[in-house]
């Protein structure tokens, strides 16, 4: 199980995580509490499916979902690192996107973007095109997306002395 996975490597990098999610819903922070023991690494989760909720909660600019819209790298951006400025975590994740049905010319249904904010590191972000699957079908491929994020980055953090 891939949360399982995490959080162990989690804690044995003193790792702790947080989660900004959007169109997921809370998908990845359920994921990964649904493993057991997992409050020792697993900090906070922040559902921030408005764009009000993603000002309030975790600090996105209104300036930056004015220009780009709450479904870009750079709204990610913004919510991975709110997340991790608004808990104890030292890795955050988060993701935005349209999960269906619809979407529009310039931001098709799948369209979904995340970002990974940890300490000492820039921010990464990217943006995954899962298609047309379905609303549900589209949540779940981005909160596997975002645990494969949180695994490779658990694997490169060095073991706690």
């Amino acid at each position: 199980m891939k949360a399982r996975q995490i959080l162990d490597l989690a804690r044995g990098s003193s790792t702790t995580i947080s989660t900004a999610e959007s169109c997921t819903g809370g998908l990845i922070a359920a994921a990964l509490t649904e493993v057991a023991g997992a409050s020792d690494v697993f900090d906070r989760g922040f559902v921030t499916y408005s764009n009000a909720a993603k000002q309030a909660m975790i600090g996105v600019q209104a300036e930056t979902l004015a220009a780009h819209g709450a479904v870009s790298e750079q709204v990610a951006v913004e919510m991975a690192e709110g997340a991790l400025a608004q808990s104890n975590a030292n890795l955050a994740v988060s993701v935005t996107g349209i999960a269906g049905p619809g979407g529009s010319e310039f931001k098709p249904e799948g369209r979904v973007c995340f970002g990974l904010a940890q300490e000492g590191a820039a921010t990464l972000c990217e943006t995954v095109e899962f298609g047309a699957l379905g609303r549900s079908a589209v949540r779940q491929a981005a909160c596997d997306h975002a645990l494969d994020l949180l695994l490779g980055a658990v694997q490169e953090r060095r073991p706690a002395p």
